[in-house]
């Protein structure tokens, strides 16, 4: 493996926990949060991948702040839930709150001085508040968003403004993720690429393998070193 000298993290799924949603989302909808929260973040992604491969000059994606607004009212009208306007926004508002998960904040410490930045789906005015919420912004040098890029990953577009602002070569630059597909374009890309593999999923056969696959956030550091 080369020399590390920056790191860029994934941050819906990888520092910040998606599903933290469902403890609200059990609130509201009794009986229904886990299948809610599960089913929304799937046609999030869904949505993500459908936009950007039937974009055109006209009809250009939608920003992942739309995206997770369609996809919330798909899942609410495929569980057939009777929420109201208030429920939804609730919900939606939920991820500005997303709860980091308990070794993100050590890890990006441990990982210093070298750069840590996000990059990220989510638009500029998601993750701001996110990142503020979290405690995490102290440990972060910048926080990338593809409204830059104008697709979603895993375009080579997307990945391509992590070396831009690093001014590295992808091989130099650690790219974590806990979502497969995401490692999946990250090492197609070129970048020196971490699974982390909380489900204990198998590998994605599309793509080139990651670089590592590890159990959580912590166990990067002493890979990097």
């Amino acid at each position: 493996m080369p020399p590390l000298s920056a790191f860029a993290f994934d941050a819906y799924g990888t520092l910040f926990d998606v599903y933290s949603v469902a403890t609200l989302a059990e609130e509201i909808a009794p009986r229904n949060g886990a299948a809610l929260s599960r089913l929304w973040r799937a046609k999030q992604l869904e949505y993500s991948w459908l936009q950007s491969l039937m974009a055109t000059p006209a009809h250009p994606p939608e920003d992942f702040a739309a995206i997770t607004a369609h996809a919330l009212d798909y899942a609410i009208a495929a569980l057939v839930l009777p929420l109201g306007a208030d429920a939804r926004t609730r919900l939606l508002d939920a991820y500005g709150h997303l709860s980091p998960f308990p070794d993100a904040l050590e890890t990006l410490r441990a990982l210093a001085p070298r750069p840590r930045i996000i990059l990220s789906n989510g638009t500029r005015a998601m993750l701001a508040p996110l990142v503020d919420a979290s405690g995490l912004r102290a440990e972060l040098d910048d926080v990338l968003s593809v409204d830059d890029a104008g697709i979603f990953k895993p375009s080579p577009a997307v990945y391509r403004l992590a070396t831009a602002r690093l001014a590295l070569s992808p091989e130099r630059i650690g790219f974590v993720s806990s979502n497969g597909w995401d490692a999946a374009g990250a090492k197609a890309f070129g970048f020196t690429t971490f699974w982390i593999n909380r489900d204990r999923l198998p590998v994605e056969r599309h793509a080139p393998a990651p670089d590592f696959i590890v159990g959580s956030l912590a166990q990067i550091v002493p890979l990097a070193a």
